[in-house]
Parts: C-alpha cells; sequence; structure tokens
C-alpha cells in the first residue's frame, strides 16, 4: 500500500500529466495520518521524493527540509474549516485561469455545476497570493462548494481524500471549457432554480458510492 507522501506525489504527477499545471505551478496537499502534507515550492514535480514532502504545522511552520507551497495558507484554512475534506488540488488550469481572469464565476449552465455543490462555482476576490487575505477570500468562495475559481490566478478544489480532489479539479476545467466554448457559440440558456435543485438531489443518488452490491 502506497504510503500518504507517495500518494501525495502520485497525485501532484497526475495533476501535471491532465493538463492541470505547467512547470512548478500548483499545488496538493493532503490530511493524512502524519497531517497535513503537501508539495514544496519550486521543485518539478518528476524529482519529488517521499522526504522531501514538508509536513505542515498548526501555526503554519513546517517540518521537513524544503519549504512548503507559497499558497501553504489556504491549504491548512481548508482543512481547519472543513473536517470532511481530506485532499486539495490547487491549478492554474488554462480555462478555469481565463474565467478567473475575467472575473466571472460559472453559473447554472449545466447540470454538473452542482457537482460542485450548488448553482454555480464562485469565483473568491482577488488578493496577493500567499495572503491571509487570499485565504479569507477562498474559504468565501468555498461556502457550500468544494470548488471554485480564484479572481486573476486559477482554481481550488477540495474532496474527501487528496484523489476525489484532483478528479474534481479535472472535471471542474471541463466545465470552465464548455462554459468559455458556450459563450463563443451565442450565449447561455441557464437551468431554472428547480431544475438545479432536481439534479443537487439526483446527484445525491446517481453519484453515491458505487460498491458493486
Amino acid at each position: 500500500m502506497a504510503s500518504d507522501r507517495e500518494n501525495l506525489i502520485a497525485a501532484a504527477r497526475a495533476m501535471a500529466a491532465r493538463g492541470l499545471s505547467a512547470g512548478t505551478s500548483g499545488n496538493v496537499s493532503l490530511r493524512g495520518a502524519e497531517g497535513i502534507l503537501i508539495t514544496p515550492s519550486a521543485v518539478p514535480y518528476e524529482e519529488l521524493t517521499p522526504e522531501m514532502i514538508p509536513l505542515l504545522r498548526e501555526d503554519g511552520s513546517y517540518e521537513g527540509r524544503f519549504r512548503p507551497s507559497s499558497e501553504w495558507r489556504f491549504h491548512l484554512d481548508v482543512y481547519f474549516s472543513r473536517p470532511e475534506v481530506g485532499g486539495v488540488v490547487h491549478h492554474h488550469a488554462p480555462y478555469c485561469t481565463a474565467l478567473s481572469m475575467a472575473r466571472r464565476e460559472i453559473p447554472g449552465c449545466h447540470y454538473m455545476v452542482t457537482r460542485f455543490g450548488g448553482g454555480d462555482v464562485r469565483c473568491a476576490d482577488y488578493a496577493l497570493f500567499g495572503t491571509a487575505e487570499l485565504s479569507h477570500a477562498v474559504l468565501a468562495a468555498l461556502e457550500g462548494r468544494t470548488a471554485c475559481l480564484i479572481a486573476n490566478h486559477g482554481a481550488l478544489a477540495v474532496g474527501r481524500d487528496v484523489f476525489a480532489a484532483l478528479n474534481a479539479a479535472s472535471e471542474l476545467e471541463v466545465l470552465a471549457q464548455q462554459y468559455l466554448l458556450c459563450l463563443q457559440a451565442g450565449g447561455l440558456v441557464l437551468l431554472s432554480d428547480q431544475e438545479i435543485e432536481e439534479a443537487i438531489n439526483q446527484f445525491a443518488t446517481a453519484y453515491r458510492p458505487n460498491t458493486g452490491g
């Protein structure tokens, strides 16, 4: 069985392989047996080894030789405020980032928007990367949601574990692409509040864990 550190590295490399990050952009974390593990700053994902992964302390300090991602604040704050979250993926994928640069949320244009917890995917207010102000903005945009865009920056997704967060991040990027293509095609036909509510309820049934039984 892979260790938490090995799972974190696998998720980070998968993020890059899926085209969600370029170079050393983006960052990934998980809540594991040791505590909060996060990818280090400025290290290419293909070069990561388990001993290079920093362990975050509650006060923002860390254990390890390599300093954590500059975005450690919002990772840590998400875990403090959302006990159900076991993994966080932050990326600068093209379509999500393009929308974030326009400071546009993703409205209820497709039922898959409800996959992230509600009738829209919000765009967090702008703040300088790595700051407490950005962390506060991200937490506000994530209220009742499992993903958000981050103004002039990128996107973030959470999940019960790091691979669930990665899948959410990938699906968000697809939704962002579809939304932008729709805008180019001439505009939107939004789902009604009732249709959004029906989709939220349907998700609870159709996308529950599949045990094969």
